[in-house]
Order: C-alpha cells, then structure tokens, then sequence
C-alpha cells in the first residue's frame, strides 16, 4: 500500500530562472572579455581528409582551441564564475565550466603536425598538412587542409621469433588474435594491437618475465620514394640477454592478513605460518577469518602454469569479499635457476562492523510524511566473509492543509524489520561448487517482518523468508534462482469505517486487502549485459524474472486426497491458511546505442503480468504482487503508483468522504506496459566538482486487470470494468507524458532531477484525454475542476522527480 518511492512537488523560485537569465547573457559573447590582441576560435575544420578518419584527425587538434558546442553551458558558466571588470581572471579561478578557445599559434602548428604524423601512421607516408588562421572581429575559423596522397597496402608479412616456443605459442593463436593480413592498409594501431596481442599470450603462458619491449616492427619501403605504394611488414619477438624466455609455473603462495586496517607496520616482526595445505601457506595476524572462505578464491594453483587471468581473478575475487580494503600479489623466485615462482599475497583487512541511518522528507501536493531506517551491518559474522544486515525502518504520511499542523491527520503509517545473511559462495546440499571464474557467487538467506496501515481502510502483516542463490555464467550473464520463498500475510479490513464509504465505488482490488493467506514458491531471474550499463557502447540490456508459487502445495492437496472448490470460495489450506497458486512473469528489455562522445540514446520496455489460477482461481494474485505504472523510473509524468489502472478515474467514488478515506491508497493492476526513451548528454565536465549532464525523455504506460471480477460487501457489488486490459482500446489507456532532467555525476553515484510534463491522461476520455492542450489553454480552470470532483487530490500537469542513479 505505502509507496515505496517519492516524487518531490515543488514549485520553481525566481532565483532559478534569474541564474538561467544569466547563464544566457553571459553566452552571448566572450570576445569582450579578451584583449585586442586576442580572438577566439568558433570553428575548426579539418579538409581532404577520408571520412572515416575525420573524427579521429580532429582529436589530435589541441584541447585549448577546440571551440565547445553551441549548446553547450560550459563557457556561460564560466563566464559567469570568472569575470571581473570586463576581464577574465588570472588567479582564483572557479572550476566551473571551461574557458573559451583562444587563439595560440603554437598550438595551431602543434595540431598540425599531430594530424600529420595521423596520416603517416594510417598509411599516408606521403601526406602534407597546412594550417590557415582568418580573424575577423577578434573571432577566429582554423582550417588543416591536408593532401594526403597515395596510401600504402601491406604487400608481405614475416616474422622473425627467436625462442621456438614462443613461436609456437604465437602461430597457435594468431588466428584468433591478429589484426594484420596481406592487402590491408597499413596502420600503426594494428602493430600496436599486435604488440599487445603478443604480449597479453606470453603472460597467459607462464612466461613471466616477458616484457613489451622484446617485440618490435619492421616496415620496409614506406618512404616517398616507392612506386608501388606497397609496404612489407616484419615481426620481431627477441630473446633477453641472458637467454631464451623461461616459462614458469606456480610454487606455494604465502597469504598474508595484517593485523588491522593499518597494514604491517615496519618496525614490527611477526612470525609466519609454516603450514601449507594445498600449496598455500596462510598466516593471519588479525585473527578474524577463518582460511578456507579465504584462500578459496586464490586461483594462483601450485603447479599450473603461470597465468596473468588467474592473477586479476585472485584480484576481483578477494575485493569481492569485501573484507579487505587493500590486496596486493607479488612475486618472488628464491632460485634464479628453477623455474618457479611463489606468489605472495598481502592482505589488508577493512572495518567489519558498520552503521548506516538515512531519513527521508517525502511531500507532494497535499501530504508530507517522513521514513526514517537503520541499518548495522557486518561483513564478517562468522569470520568467513559473511555479510549480516540487520534493518529497521519506519515512517508515516500525514494530509497537510485545511490549517491543520504537519502530522495532525496521519492516513499512513508503515514499519518493517529485515534481516539477511550473505554467504559468498553457493551453498547447495551434497554439493559444493566453487565457481568465481566469471563473478563472486553468493547464498543468501533472508527474513523480513513489513507492517503497513491505512488509517480507516485497512492493516496488513507480512512475513517473508527465502533462500537465494545468485552466480554468473559469464561476465555479463546473471543468475538469481529462489527454490525457497516462504510469504504469510494477514490483513483486515476496517469494516466499521469502510461499509459507507463502499457504496458505489468500483475499488477493484479491495477484497484483496482483506486476505490472510500463505505463500510457498520459487523465483528465478536471468539478466544480460548488467556490466555494461555504465560503458558508453551500442548494446541491449535484458532481465527476466518469473515468480511461480503454489504448485507444490497443490499437488501435496490432491495427494492427499481432499477435495476443494476454490471457484466458490472452498479453498485448500495449510496450516490453517488457503494458500496462493499464480505464476508472475516480467521483462525489461533496454536497447543502448552510443551516438557520439557522452551522447547515448535509450530504448526501454517492460512489462509484466500476474496470473492467478487453482487455488486462487477467484482470488487473484497477492495484493504485493500486483504492478505499479508511474515514479521516478517509469512513467515520470506521474507520481509513482497514481497511474490507472486502464481508464480508472477516482471520480467514480461518490463523494469527497469516500475519496478522503481512500486517499494515498495506490493504484495497481495485475499487468503492465512502460515503455521509455530517452537521450542523454553532457552538459559540462565541471560544475561544482563534478559532470553535469542532461537527458530528454518520452515516457508511455499503464497497469490493468486481466480478470474480471465483482467483490460484494455488505449487500452492495462491485467490478472492475473499466481498469481491464482490452486490446482494441490500448491506445486509449495509455498515460504518455514527457520531459527534461538533470544528472549530477560525481563519479561513484548520480543525483537526478527529472521534470516530467503530462501529455495524455487515460482518466479522461475522448479529446480531454490530451492535457496538454489544457496545459496550454486554460490550466486553471481544468484544475479546478478536477480538484473539486476528485478532492482531496489535486490535479498536477507538472511532476518533478529527484532520485539517485540513473532511471534505468
């Protein structure tokens, strides 16, 4: 019932669009703010240079004289931080924004000459580059023109490998690896690839002491003078000075704890382990971890071949834990003749125990309210890495207005109490995979108490415990399967308070308030490309998850051999409560496409949908399981939980009593459909310490019923007509709204700011179902009379909504 997540109505003050006035003048010009000897550049051109090389040539222009965007806020914000007395500053700059692109010569020649040196190594031996600068009223234009003649082709490729099983080695996996073939235009970045590509198979193949610089290229006839604009290409891999390349394998590892979040110190001696089992010898100073969880995820083997993916994976794997705020892996061979090296794992350990409280003032028009949670937690409970958090969160909306003082008419009052303990790796009966080769596994087993009230509607209880195990198949491929989910819920009408206001009304889901039930299921989930989500690359994002519950008891039901008619009321029980029967899946597929730089466009569906059936045939799906359209990361027009469901109106109650007692209870739906885009920029690097960016957006969706049904309390029926889904009236249920935000990058989370505009109400009908046009014309009127026929909801063609990360 309680909204989980808040939008923030507020109004816009003067100060916001004087600063907006200002930023604008100071965009109008810099040039008065330079000397007269000055200009600034406003364009850069760069000619005869092949399209598919243009965008790289104009990076090698200098920085200080690349002229910014026309749309962008960098100079304005700088203009207006860091001018005084028609001047720019010379000392006490403020880091907002950047300066404009003044004209320097130097490195307009510097800029040529990177652009030139370009061309050579794209196979342009021959090419010129001149520069020409025309002034005008101290504003410049810059244009490289380039005559980058003939381009030279790889006409023969060998290679001369000194060590035979380097060579053999490298032939094994050129195939998969090189980027150099006959007939192929020659390119520096290729040798360069192919330089790492080499280096990237040695370290992988036990050659530890292999560097770089044991690998070079010979180029032969790439000078003006040949004819046939062809070049031949020679690899090199040499042996060091003191022999061939040594390949190694893995002696013992030392693993090392120090005895507190300090590190070791110097002048203290401690005394080592001698005790090796399995190659590894563990000595911790601290005395808090037990070795098996820890030395589990040394992937440093005795006796394998040294290999540089099993040293980042010992890496990812113990930051993973985290249990440790610094691991660092050396090296050490005590035999210049053998061929073994020992690694030595030093390990840093973190605070195990943490404290975390965070409030919240959530308001919109009409109520304010507060939630206020703790959270303890500790990373090492058992002395093996396990995470246990313990929860405790409260909170409370209040109606505001009318004169009455805050919290004078608290409507809403909501607790909850969490408890999970988090084992990193996958504990399974008769089993016990390791795994970590792509992601740290985890078991979780979790326990949670909810308690939510609505005052003169209803109070629920809620126990949840389950079991799940979450592990990767891949770097980008998720799993999180549930065998367990155990869910009792005990509600209760407030019958005394609520046979009234029932008259009339078509509530859809108020019989579901009512239920006391039990819940026994299975949950799995599968995403793609998570890891991606914060890479500026073209991709496609997916996550699934199906929720399936009843199944079980339903077949134990039948077993034993008892008869129910759940279509008229006769329910299955266990322990003294009907148990649920549905199957709830959902879908959220993201298309990313990386346009330019920071710009990047976003696609996004999600849908899902709630199917009761058996044993709740006639009851429906869990009141918590039904779907919310609207919110900060869906519909961002609407306050989350206030969309539909399909043509829902809340005018249909019949009286201001009735509205005023159901006011704050959320609207949902048994199925859902959100689609997004949205496009997304920077808007400049520095503001107040960190990137401002912006984003465009055009939201869509709804919730509806699938199930027709009638609920009867006190000798007065109800349905559920107009919140079902029908296909043949889809375009008239769906919310469409748009709009503009803000996100404040400070590197490890983004603030958001997200203003949202209505665009089409689905509560209307016909033409009125386009707000936008009363937005335009006659807003005022419109909401007034919606306020008085919807009271004590007001109506807002305008939402703004703050959060932290991205919507999606």
């Amino acid at each position: 019932m309680k909204a989980y997540q808040y939008l923030i109505n507020i109004k816009l003050k003067s100060p916001a669009i004087l600063l907006l006035i200002i930023v604008l003048m100071q965009a109008c010009s810099s040039t008065k703010y330079i000397a007269d000897y000055q200009a600034i550049v406003k364009k850069v051109t760069i000619d005869s240079v092949d399209a598919k090389f243009e965008e790289q040539a104009y990076n090698y222009v200098q920085k200080d004289i690349r002229p910014v965007s026309a749309f962008s806020i960098n100079v304005p914000l700088y203009n207006l931080f860091n001018t005084k007395d028609g001047r720019y500053k010379t000392n006490n700059i403020k880091p907002f924004g950047t300066p404009p692109a003044i004209l320097d010569s130097t490195l307009v020649e510097i800029s040529r000459t990177q652009i030139q040196k370009f061309l050579n190594n794209k196979g342009y031996f021959q090419a010129k580059v001149t520069a020409n600068i025309q002034v005008k009223d101290k504003k410049a234009e810059i244009n490289f023109k380039a005559q980058p003649g003939p381009a030279y082709f790889i006409d023969k490729l060998s290679d001369s490998i000194a060590s035979a099983n380097i060579k053999a080695v490298y032939n094994a996996n050129k195939p998969a690896v090189t980027h150099l073939r006959t007939g192929m235009q020659y390119d520096s970045d290729s040798l360069n690839y192919e330089r790492e590509q080499i280096y990237r198979l040695m370290k992988e193949n036990g050659y530890f002491y292999f560097l770089r610089p044991y690998i070079n290229f010979d180029v032969i006839g790439a000078d003006a003078s040949s004819k046939t604009h062809k070049v031949d290409v020679k690899l090199n891999v040499t042996n060091p000075a003191s022999g061939p390349h040594k390949q190694y394998t893995i002696g013992y590892t030392h693993m090392v704890i120090a005895p507190n979040p300090d590190g070791f110190p110097d002048s203290a001696r401690y005394k080592l382990s001698k005790d090796t089992v399995n190659g590894i010898i563990f000595t911790d100073f601290s005395r808090r971890y037990r070795r098996n969880p820890i030395v589990r995820y040394d992937f440093l083997k005795q006796g394998e071949v040294f290999d540089i993916r099993n040293e980042n994976l010992t890496y990812d794997r113990l930051y993973e834990l985290n249990i440790f705020k610094n691991v660092k892996i050396d090296y050490f061979n005590r035999d210049s003749t053998s061929n073994k090296i020992n690694a030595a794992i030093q390990l840093i350990p973190q605070k195990v125990m943490s404290n975390r409280v965070e409030g919240e003032v959530p308001f919109n028009g009409g109520t304010v309210g507060f939630n206020l949670s703790n959270t303890y937690t500790n990373n090492n409970l058992f002395r093996g890495a396990e995470r246990f958090e313990l929860q405790v969160k409260g909170g409370l909306q209040s109606r505001i207005g009318g004169g009455q003082t805050p919290f004078k008419d608290i409507y809403q009052r909501d607790f909850s109490i969490s408890a999970s303990i988090t084992v990193p790796r996958l504990m399974i009966p008769f089993y016990n995979p390791v795994l970590g080769g792509n992601g740290m596994p985890h078991t979780t087993f979790s326990s949670s108490y909810i308690y939510a009230l609505q005052k003169d509607v209803s109070v629920r209880r809620i126990f949840i415990n389950s079991i799940t195990y979450d592990w990767f198949e891949t770097k980008s491929k998720l799993h999180s399967f549930t065998p367990l989910n155990f869910e009792y819920r005990f509600g209760n009408l407030d019958r005394a308070n609520i046979a009234d206001s029932i008259l009339q009304n078509n509530l859809y889901y108020i019989r579901l308030l009512d239920r006391k039930d039990f819940t026994l299921g299975m949950k799995y989930t599968y995403s793609l490309n998570a890891d991606k989500l914060n890479q500026f690359r073209s991709f496609v994002y997916f996550r699934g998850n199906i929720d399936i519950a009843g199944n079980l008891l339903q077949g134990i039901s039948r077993l034993s051999g008892e008869k129910h008619d759940p279509a008229n009321g006769d329910y299955a029980r266990i322990l003294g409560l009907p148990f649920n029967q549905y199957v709830r899946p959902e879908v959220d597929i993201r298309w990313y496409k990386h346009i330019a730089g920071e710009k990047q466009f976003v696609a996004r569906l999600n849908a899902g949908i709630g199917v009761a059936y058996g044993n709740s045939i006639t009851s429906g799906i869990p009141f918590e399981k039904l779907f919310f359209a609207g919110g900060s990361s869906g519909v961002r027009a609407w306050q989350a939980r206030t969309v539909g469901p399909g043509n829902y109106n809340r005018e249909t109650l019949a009286n201001d009593e009735q509205r005023r007692a159901f006011f704050g209870l959320d609207q949902l739906g048994e199925m859902r459909i959100e689609a997004n885009m949205e496009y997304r920029f920077t808007l400049t690097k520095k503001f107040f310490g960190a990137t401002l960016k912006g984003a465009a957006f055009l939201d869509a969706g709804n919730v509806w019923n699938v199930n027709r049904t009638t609920a009867t309390v006190d000798g007065i029926t109800t349905n559920n007509e107009e919140t079902l889904f029908k296909f043949s009236k889809l375009a008239q249920q769906i919310a469409v709204g748009t709009g503009v935000g803000l996100r404040y990058d400070v590197q490890y989370f983004v603030f958001r700011f997200d203003i949202g505009l209505k665009l089409k109400d689905p509560q209307f009908s016909g033409s009125d179902q386009w707000v936008i046009s009363k937005f335009l014309s006659g807003a005022r009127d419109f909401k007034n009379n919606y306020n008085a026929t919807h009271g004590p909801d007001n109506y807002r063609f305008v939402q703004y909504n703050f959060g932290i990360g991205m919507p999606f």
